[in-house]
């Protein structure tokens, strides 16, 4: 772990909005540390906040300015963070792993050979190293309720496209920079489309729309396009044949 000196820094963001950073990059422990600081802000029940959400390496909340200023806040988070070194929390408790079945490759997947090429593996290879690995939601971005799932190994830490793909399907599996995503909508994405699932991330008719949380785990499970046809025909959750567990 190398993170600067100058992390965790305290940044305002707009009239009442407040940014925690960690890290000016994605690493394991700045993304504990994101996490686990999220958490502790919720337990504080501070009566000025109204939303707290983590990203990749930083904790973002906003506040009712009627009940705080931002110097009043900023002391109380100072506070916060001097209660622990939170590189090295504990991530919070009730998290899950997830278990999701996807088919690689073929017209499910058509840019895996190209993604595996890059990172110098074979197409079963690399098949086999994305089922073995044992990713973390590292945030929740991009569209709603759309999973950023990693860190994978530095062979994964292949760049984006030069040019956009027009649309990949709901469920797709796309790869690039270390990280998995599993997209919520039909969209043009400039990384690879690898995979697809069944698995809905986003629920709107649900209490808890997004159905993925920052912490929980997910493992993919390889599958045939002939399962994922079946399970399409006769899955009502929208879990997608995924095994779901808590964390303990």
């Amino acid at each position: 772990m190398s993170i600067p000196n100058t992390f965790p820094a305290i940044k305002p963001v707009g009239i009442n909005g407040m940014l925690v950073q960690f890290s000016d990059k994605l690493e394991e422990p700045s993304n504990r540390a994101a996490l686990s600081f999220c958490d502790a802000m919720r337990q504080q029940n501070w009566a000025c906040i109204d939303e707290i959400s983590a990203t990749l390496a930083s904790a973002y909340l906003r506040f009712d300015i009627q009940k705080a200023s931002h110097e009043e806040l900023t002391q109380d988070l100072q506070s916060l963070l001097h209660t622990q070194n939170w590189y090295e929390a504990v991530l919070p408790r009730g998290r899950r792993h997830l278990e999701i079945p996807c088919v690689f490759g073929g017209e499910h997947g058509p840019q895996l050979e190209e993604a595996a090429t890059a990172a110098k593996l074979s197409t079963q290879d690399a098949i086999k190293d994305l089922t073995s690995v044992r990713t973390r939601v590292l945030a929740i971005g991009f569209a709603p309720g759309q999973p950023y799932l990693g860190e994978l190994d530095d062979h994964w830490n292949i760049p984006r496209l030069t040019t956009l793909t027009r649309e990949v399907p709901k469920g797709a599996l796309i790869v690039a920079i270390k990280q998995l995503i599993i997209f919520t909508a039909p969209s043009p994405t400039g990384w690879r489309h690898i995979g697809q699932c069944a698995f809905d991330c986003f629920r709107p008719n649900q209490i808890n729309p997004f159905t993925l949380r920052p912490g929980d785990e997910v493992s993919l499970r390889d599958i045939t396009a002939k399962d994922l046809s079946h399970i399409k025909a006769k899955d009502r959750t929208g879990n997608g044949g995924a095994v779901i567990s808590q964390i303990l």
